[in-house]
């Protein structure tokens, strides 16, 4: 498994009615925040193409059925704020917080950079078997998860979760192209990968800019749906094989159930909660996909804690900074998908696995706490600003607006 991996108008828009939210691929009631909630109703003429048109007066609006626009949240007025600096506090807060998801590109380029250049070394210097060690399906599934993600934050207009899952999705598919290329990959799962990921980010940027036929959109959110339920349940049961049976059945009735859900929702069978439940099952089934890593790893080192001085604590800490770069930015906006991803990322996959390498003695003592304290200090600004710039009285106040939505 591989570890996990513009600015858009700020200008205020009035909130929709009700009935404009009820989409089928809406995120889940307790999610909305602020910057959900203030999508844009201003009507926007749809984009005509003709051989007679120009480029200059072609009209890039988006269509009217494809509105789903995600602006970043507005600054509460003054009167609604604790006192006239929280405006300010929360322009900067707002900033700052996105300009920190932007640089968790940094860790998560360290993270699989040294995996390509090793893999370079091997194939230049005809090692093709060096290459036999990497996992491909492992590093094919971290790729769909990614792709989910991509299409999550695509429709949400977070410009730089954007960038990270994008990051994500080529250099992993830089390590699958070299692991084709050493035959370790079968061609024709290669092949049909490399569709996948054409087709997606084609898809994802040209919804980002707003200039994709909802009914594309909609057809690829299926995809996503259906692979991404048939991929996590399967990949969950093989975590514990031998113990259990090796086996496919977990994934094929997934994909059965995945089906099901998907078309009842589009025949208009299932109530308006249950469909935007279906509708939101591409992004929470690739979070969990992420949050399984760790959980696998630390089963791994739990049956064999020998292979613990194996692990490299770099990596470890590199995850974990990345992913704590994301925490600030999906608490200022009330992301429990992305926070509740992050916040795991953090805690196990990173924090987690160096615990269990101080314990069997892997990394010095000095190492540990430091990072330790590092973390809470940095946990603990996070909350600190975050309260102030929403206004509000504690940090406890936040947190239940991020879980059970503002009151």
């Amino acid at each position: 498994m591989t570890l996990l991996h513009f600015q858009v108008a700020r200008g205020a828009s009035a909130p929709p009615s009700p009935a404009k939210l009820r989409h089928l691929h809406s995120p889940p009631p307790t999610h909305y925040c602020s910057s959900r909630s203030l999508l844009s109703s201003t009507p926007s003429k749809p984009l005509l193409l003709s051989s007679s048109s120009s480029f200059s007066k072609l009209s890039l609006s988006p269509s009217p059925i494809l509105r789903r626009r995600h602006p970043r949240i507005q600054p509460p007025s003054v009167s609604e704020s604790t006192s006239p600096v929280s405006t300010a506090e929360f322009k900067e807060w707002d900033s700052l917080t996105a300009k920190l998801a932007g640089a968790a590109n940094v860790p998560f380029l360290l993270l699989q950079l040294p995996q390509i250049v090793l893999n370079a070394r091997n194939l230049l210097a005809g090692n093709k078997a060096a290459l036999f060690a990497v996992p491909w399906l492992g590093m094919l599934t971290g790729l769909l998860g990614n792709l989910s993600l991509l299409s999550y934050f695509a429709t949400k207009k977070e410009t730089e979760a954007v960038l990270v899952q994008t990051l994500g999705v080529l250099s992993t598919y830089a390590v699958l192209v070299q692991l084709a290329m050493a035959e370790s990959m079968p061609l024709p799962q290669f092949a049909a990968t490399s569709a996948v990921v054409g087709i997606g980010l084609v898809l994802n940027f040209l919804n980002y800019f707003g200039w994709l036929n909802e009914r594309l959109w909609l057809l690829w959110e299926d995809f996503t749906t259906i692979g991404g339920l048939s991929v996590l349940p399967q990949v969950m049961w093989s975590t514990f094989v031998p113990f259990i049976p090796n086996s496919i059945l977990p994934g094929i009735i997934s994909c059965g159930i995945a089906v099901l859900a998907v078309v009842a929702a589009r025949l208009g069978k299932l109530s308006e909660e249950g469909a935007r439940f279906v509708g939101s099952l591409s992004g929470w089934t690739a979070t969990l996909l992420f949050m399984w890593m760790p959980v696998a790893q630390m089963w791994t080192n739990y049956l064999n804690p020998s292979n613990i001085r194996g692990l490299s604590s770099l990596t470890m800490l590199l995850a974990m900074l990345g992913n704590g770069l994301m925490l600030p930015r999906a608490l200022f906006i009330r992301d429990l998908m992305w926070f509740t991803g992050s916040a795991w990322a953090t805690m196990l996959q990173g924090w987690g696995n160096l615990a269990c390498m101080y314990c069997f003695q892997s990394i010095s003592e000095e190492f540990f706490f430091a990072t330790t304290l590092g973390l809470l200090l940095w946990i603990g600004l996070m909350l600190w600003r975050d309260t102030i710039a929403h206004g509000k009285s504690s940090a406890l106040v936040s947190l239940k607006e991020l879980f059970f939505g503002a009151s």
